[in-house]
């Protein structure tokens, strides 16, 4: 964790995420994802978040590719109840990825810059987008769901090396 002024970046526990990998944004598999989440999946570059249900928390869709979209879920239970209504569909899966991957959230007025900091300008999302990159030397996806926000998504293997990247540099603003 880092909590400076201006920033604080939190490894987040907790999420479930998953890989939604699909051949056609207009097929079954798709609308499954939109009957059991209530929103599309998002179209290029872009993020997107919402309330499952009451019970079953918040979730983010996140674009990775043509024929991939990230999905991050607050509840157990609604993830299972996603992955149940998926199941079936022979025109895209979903692959459980809550081991392999670790969720980074950073926010705060100084997050741009840490961002900056870290890789490139043209690797910051705008509130609304999901942008891939290389971040201290190894790929993550970055999406900004709300204002000042980013959430980062980073192979769990990697992870340690980015979060001393992230500590060292934010050392920098104190």
């Amino acid at each position: 964790m880092v909590d400076t002024p201006g920033l604080f970046v939190n490894v987040e526990s907790g999420w479930q995420i998953a890989s939604l990998r699909y051949f056609d944004r207009a097929g079954s598999f798709a609308e499954a994802v939109r009957e059991a989440v209530g929103r599309p999946l998002p179209v290029q570059l872009r993020a997107v978040q919402g309330a499952h249900s009451a019970d079953n928390g918040h979730f983010v869709l996140a674009w990775r590719s043509p024929t991939e979209t990230v999905l991050l879920c607050q509840s157990r239970v609604g993830f299972a109840e996603i992955q149940q209504r998926l199941a079936d569909k022979a025109d895209g899966c979903m692959v459980d990825q809550t081991g392999g991957v670790c969720v980074i959230r950073m926010r705060g007025p100084r997050v741009r810059e840490l961002s900056l900091r870290l890789g490139a300008s043209t690797a910051i999302p705008r509130l609304g987008e999901a942008l891939s990159s290389r971040c201290a030397e190894v790929h993550v996806l970055t999406a900004c769901v709300q204002e000042g926000e980013f959430i980062s998504l980073v192979e769990r293997v990697y992870a340690p090396h980015l979060i001393e990247w992230i500590r060292v540099t934010a050392a920098d603003f104190q």
